[in-house]
């Protein structure tokens, strides 16, 4: 959910409960043994923690990536804007916006979330699921981010809820793929958000955040929906529903621009 310097800043926002039954720090295979116990206290299964843990080792350039973070921007919306909402995109946001129009009916009378929304921030965190959403093993990532003890209660809190996204059958382990904080799929949830909010919206048995059109955008839309986001209420700077946007990502000018490309999108 979301990408390079939007990371942390979204993360703490997004985060369920945490462990802390495991030592951060130390020897990481210590480590990785005391998370396996701990997953299966929490009813992840011996098979699922052994198949993810075997021969894993620590990550050293997730944590070069996390030292680099600044949590802030340094552009002006403007500039910010200009960069990531151009006439290509907001060609392929409407031409999505038709394609779809169907499936997001039945989102928009479910979720009361509109439907320029769930496009514009579809298509800022992954170009609507062409972009880069990660190439990361989200198991070694997070555990070497457990390990380190800048964030150890977050990240091991993420680290329980990957396993468990393993352990519902949702996604395989080998399919289990992110980026830099562990975020996963076309609008990037981190594994707490992708247990909260995951919607089976295809119906198939499973929530399916990198390959699922429709579990990917009612999953959006669940998360906004149950943040307080009211459908037919205006989503610009200093409304309750820009505010909702907040769980999605806190950065002021990020909500600008989802509403600015929303805007768009609508032809406004």
């Amino acid at each position: 959910m979301l990408r390079h310097a939007l990371a942390t800043a979204f993360i703490v926002c997004l985060a369920g409960g945490s462990a802390q039954a495991a030592r951060c720090g130390g020897d990481f295979n210590s480590f990785v043994a005391s998370m396996a116990a701990e997953a299966q206290g929490a009813g992840v299964s011996g098979n699922v923690t052994s198949a993810a843990f075997s021969g894993i080792t620590q990550d050293g350039a997730v944590l070069a990536f996390d030292r680099r973070q600044r949590y802030t921007f340094n552009k002006s919306f403007e500039q910010y804007v200009s960069t990531r909402v151009g006439p290509g995109r907001i060609n392929g946001g409407k031409a999505l916006l038709q394609r779809h129009a169907a499936l997001l009916s039945r989102i928009e009378q479910q979720f009361g979330v509109p439907r320029y929304i769930l496009v514009a921030i579809w298509g800022l965190e992954s170009d609507f699921g062409k972009g880069d959403i990660g190439k990361l093993p989200v198991i070694r990532t997070l555990a070497t981010l457990a390990h380190d003890c800048r964030r150890t209660d977050l990240f091991q809190g993420e680290l329980l809820a990957a396993l468990k996204i393993v352990q519902r059958g949702d996604l395989p382990l080998r399919d289990l793929i992110g980026a830099y904080a562990g975020e996963i799929g076309q609008t990037q949830f981190l594994p707490s958000s992708y247990i909260k909010y995951g919607v089976d919206f295809d119906g198939d048995g499973h929530v399916d955040l990198r390959h699922s059109v429709p579990d990917v955008l009612a999953s959006t839309a669940n998360l906004l929906h149950t943040s307080g986001f009211k459908m037919g209420q205006p989503y610009g700077e200093g409304t309750a529903n820009f505010e909702a946007m907040r769980e999605w990502n806190r950065a002021v000018i990020y909500r600008k621009t989802i509403g600015y490309f929303a805007d768009r999108l609508a032809g406004q």
